[in-house]
């Protein structure tokens, strides 16, 4: 089976890294165009495109306002099917319906529940016990294409954003194979998504990042570990911005304290009343600087019993 592969970050890898191993015969990648990063504002390949370069498969990027330069080029590779993760663009007519097995999407829940680009993180902020991943034909919509296969895995009560988005990858990747393989036996009956249960899930963006301290500590926990890594969450002690990196759970009892009061500081973090329940902080940033154990972080910040930390 002829494959183009679209796609850009870490999530992508492993599916492209699959279908390289599944001896799948990729004739094509398009990623993202390159972007500063870091500190010294560097170029920087996306994860596609270096893992593409270490396979010496071509590559090629879609920049804005090239979109039927580069459906064109897809097209004329003659692919029997077009395969789509995270690829971060919409993809249109022709090329939707030009391969003969369409475009192949690896998308990270199950589908219809948090349709979009922030599927992982919405599940976590929104306390979903399952999330998993779905292969689905993409058609004009946005996640809204009829379902090939699904995979559910659960979502553990520590689990960040990034580590269940990690794991999903390797997922989505295996499924992918299983379900190019029974397309090609025929052995795949599509199944229409419903609309009534459809949930969106919109890009991150920093203005989720302020704590809510009023909010129950299960919500508040969610909150924390689904922007990890990105844009993570902030609290104030003072004018002073503090990056919440590590918590968990210390009670659901009532603390009978103003939400977001430090109830107490010791060797194993910081404990802070929630709306119900407090929550203990285990790890700490401050904005520019490297994540600390909350123990190595007091050295050189101050807090203490009585401070209140506010959104």
């Amino acid at each position: 089976m002829k494959i183009v592969f679209m796609g850009s970050p870490d999530f992508a890898v492993p599916s492209l890294e699959a279908l390289i191993e599944a001896r799948f015969d990729v004739q094509l990648v398009v990623t993202q165009p390159d972007r500063p990063a870091g500190r010294g504002r560097k170029m920087l390949p996306t994860a596609v495109k270096a893992a593409a370069q270490e396979h010496h498969l071509p590559v090629i990027d879609f920049r804005k306002g090239q979109g039927k330069a580069v459906g064109a080029e897809v097209m004329a590779h003659e692919p029997d099917a077009v395969v789509v993760a995270a690829f971060g663009h919409i993809l249109r007519e022709p090329l939707l319906s030009a391969p003969p097995f369409g475009c192949i999407n690896v998308h990270a829940s199950l589908l219809p529940r948090w349709r979009g680009v922030s599927p992982v993180q919405y599940s976590i902020l929104h306390g979903d016990s399952w999330s998993g991943v779905t292969i689905m034909r993409m058609d004009a919509g946005v996640d809204t294409g009829p379902i090939l296969a699904q995979r559910s895995v659960p979502i553990g009560p520590e689990d960040t954003g990034g580590e269940l988005l990690e794991r999903l990858a390797g997922q989505g990747a295996d499924l992918l194979i299983h379900t190019l393989r029974r397309l090609m036996n025929n052995q795949v009956e599509p199944v229409s998504q419903s609309e009534d249960e459809a949930v969106y899930a919109p890009k991150l963006t920093k203005a989720l990042s302020a704590v809510r301290w009023d909010r129950h500590v299960v919500t508040v926990h969610n909150q924390i570990r689904s922007l990890i890594p990105w844009p993570g969450t902030v609290t104030y002690l003072g004018e002073k911005a503090l990056k919440i990196t590590e918590a968990r759970p210390m009670s659901f009892n009532r603390p009978g304290k103003t939400p977001g009061t430090v109830l107490d500081v010791g060797d194993e973090g910081v404990v802070v009343s929630c709306g119900e329940g407090s929550l203990l902080l285990t790890g700490l940033q401050c904005p520019g600087r490297k994540s600390l154990r909350v123990d190595e972080f007091l050295r050189g910040f101050k807090i203490v019993a009585g401070d209140v930390l506010r959104s």
